[in-house]
């Protein structure tokens, strides 16, 4: 279990802090709903996580199998809907690896990615699609 606590700061901002560790997130609401977008929005740290998770995820796999993906990125476009309300309709991610990963070991680390915990978690109704580019 993690706790975290977060602080309403006033002009549609929010401090969020990480009990175990104090560091902090700032948020803010996007220009497209009343804020200034000075920082991620809420939804916004949906795409963070899921981006960073899948990350994270195919680097458990690589220490285990010996595959270093220090380097590796994952871009994220988030996608919002307003019909039947305003949510997150898609979370895109491109993740791209050094094409020296053998290729024997590419499945494994998309089938990683593919399993991470946020992914896991997302509702069936938002569209979350995963590519690999190795280059």
């Amino acid at each position: 279990m993690v706790k975290m606590q977060a602080y309403y700061t006033g002009g549609l901002h929010c401090e969020v802090k990480h009990q175990p560790s104090t560091s902090l997130i700032e948020t803010d609401a996007p220009k497209d709903n009343m804020g200034k977008g000075e920082r991620f929005s809420p939804t916004d740290l949906m795409g963070a996580a899921l981006s960073s998770c899948i990350l994270t995820t195919m680097a458990i796999v690589g220490e285990r199998e010996g595959i270093v993906l220090k380097g590796a990125s994952a871009e994220v476009i988030k996608e919002m809907i307003t019909t039947p309300s305003r949510r997150v309709g898609a979370l895109n991610v491109k993740v791209t690896l050094s094409s020296k990963i053998p290729v024997d070991m590419r499945e494994k680390l998309e089938r990683a990615a593919h399993s991470c915990p946020v992914k896991k978690s997302l509702h069936p109704d938002i569209e979350a699609t995963i590519l690999f580019d190795y280059q």
